[in-house]
């Protein structure tokens, strides 16, 4: 009964097609659409996924309304409401391949952020003094963390759950902790 509902709904989602199909960010919406169908270990077209997951998931509608701002997604949000506590702050450049683990709670405030970014819940990635952390690419942060202020986190880190990050992490680290410290660096 709940598959049946998901595809009538999908129905209801239609117009959500033709926004991608428009839109420019058409290229980053694909490579996000990819990074969950790796992670969900689901296939299908692009459309069909898109429609899935617009469907069963509110963060990959906050991700896919991020991506496409237009009057229209304020009108498609009535019907199809995205996680409202997930806050993806407006100005924050997001490269493709963006994944989320349950954010609730999650805010999202950075100057730039790389390639198949993953974050969890009740995460903080905000400004401090105006300044905004700047995040490399293959980056994951873990729930309750915090990262703060003008810093740069490398490719390839890890943030673990409770840190709080106000500092520089180097490329290919795993920090944890209040404050936060590196507790294992890997070579690429």
């Amino acid at each position: 009964m709940r598959r049946i509902l998901i595809n009538l709904f999908k129905i209801t989602l239609l117009p959500h097609l033709v926004l991608y199909t428009f839109s420019k960010e058409k290229k980053l919406i694909q490579q996000d659409i990819e990074r969950w169908n790796r992670a969900k270990g689901n296939t299908g077209s692009f459309a069909t996924m898109l429609l899935h997951y617009l469907a069963v998931s509110k963060d990959f509608r906050n991700i896919f309304y991020f991506r496409n701002r237009s009057f229209l997604v304020h009108f498609l949000n009535l019907y199809c409401p995205k996680e409202k506590y997930f806050t993806i702050e407006v100005n924050t450049k997001i490269k493709g391949g963006f994944l989320t683990g349950h954010p609730y709670g999650t805010i999202i405030n950075a100057k730039e952020i790389g390639e198949n970014f993953y974050i969890n819940h009740l995460v903080t990635i905000g400004e401090k003094n105006g300044k905004k952390p700047l995040i490399g690419n293959n980056v994951s942060i873990y729930t309750g963390a915090i990262v703060i202020g003008d810093i740069k986190i490398g490719d390839n880190c890890i943030v673990g759950a409770g840190s709080v990050v106000t500092k520089d992490v180097p490329a290919n680290s795993t920090v944890v902790g209040n404050p936060a410290k590196v507790i294992k660096k890997s070579t690429p």
